[in-house]
């Protein structure tokens, strides 16, 4: 029950009716018996300072962010924290006394996934498929993590480079590899043969484009490469299907999701949430759309 000391929480976003976000959270809330509530923040660009500053005002415990959003709101924030700073993005805001910081909690829920199937980064050769805000966080995960090389394979060869050059210093600090193909070369296809861990960042076969899939000829790719597709919806997606049809383990974008809102919520209450009720949640909110 919702009363006076109910406390606040949310997710921001334009548009926003269609996250998981607050189901999930909620069910984690009230398995903690934390007394707050998780809400769908619709916020227009042009409006994002305002609605900022509504939040810190209201006193706000936190907030998640989502597109278009995640870039903005750096400039609105006391202070953000280096996953943030050398993602470049924000997707977790919590509120002390008055001073609201940042964070970029992608980079955990993509780690979980791994780590949930058993898998280690650590001197491994990686492709990454994809040079958009979800690549961003995916590469200084992996860099992160101790992967010894990762081969960018994209459409647009110029806008990964840019990416490359970005996160260039760090990977070289901490001893990773960076490299930029165009997916069809055949510099590409070697690294392909080579690699441990092959992930897609990119929206291809997200509903409702469901048959769409990166152009990954599977006859090349390491026998026992472990294939990670970041998107959840739909839970197969096409370039999943193929990659088990070719015997790679695989793992989808679900574990991320939850991971990334579990880590949201630990910022927030200092304590882990049920993470397998998220999941469960998130499933059958997934189900509920089909």
């Amino acid at each position: 029950m919702l009363t006076g000391k109910t406390g606040n929480l949310g997710v921001m976003g334009w548009p926003i009716a269609h996250s998981l976000s607050p189901a999930m959270q909620n069910a984690a809330l009230a398995k903690a018996g934390i007394d707050y509530v998780y809400t769908a923040l619709p916020v227009e660009p042009v409006h994002l300072a305002a609605a900022v500053a509504g939040l810190r005002a209201l006193r706000f415990r936190g907030w998640n962010v989502t597109i278009p959003h995640k870039q903005a709101m750096i400039d609105l924030l006391d202070e953000i924290d280096e996953d943030a700073q050398i993602i470049g993005a924000v997707n977790t805001v919590v509120q002390e006394n008055g001073r609201l910081m940042g964070f970029n909690t992608d980079v955990a829920g993509f780690l979980a996934g791994l780590a949930g199937a058993g898998f280690s980064l650590a001197q491994k050769r990686v492709v990454l498929l994809g040079a958009g805000g979800a690549a961003r966080a995916v590469l200084w995960g992996l860099i992160k993590s101790g992967a010894s090389r990762v081969a960018i394979g994209v459409r647009h060869p110029e806008k990964a480079e840019m990416l490359r050059q970005a996160f260039a210093p760090k990977a070289s600090t901490l001893g990773t590899e960076l490299a930029v193909y165009h997916w069809e070369e055949e510099r590409f296809q070697a690294e392909l043969a080579q690699t441990a861990l092959l992930v897609n960042t990119t929206p291809l076969g997200m509903a409702p484009r469901t048959e769409a899939a990166p152009p990954i000829d599977w006859q090349q790719v390491h026998p026992e490469a472990f294939v990670y597709d970041i998107i959840y919806t739909p839970r197969q997606t096409r370039f999943l299907r193929e990659a088990a049809a070719h015997g790679h383990p695989t793992l989808n974008g679900e574990d991320m999701l939850v991971g990334q809102g579990a880590e949201a919520f630990r910022l927030w209450f200092g304590q882990e949430p049920d993470r397998a009720l998220m999941k469960e949640t998130l499933r059958a909110q997934l189900a509920a759309q089909e």
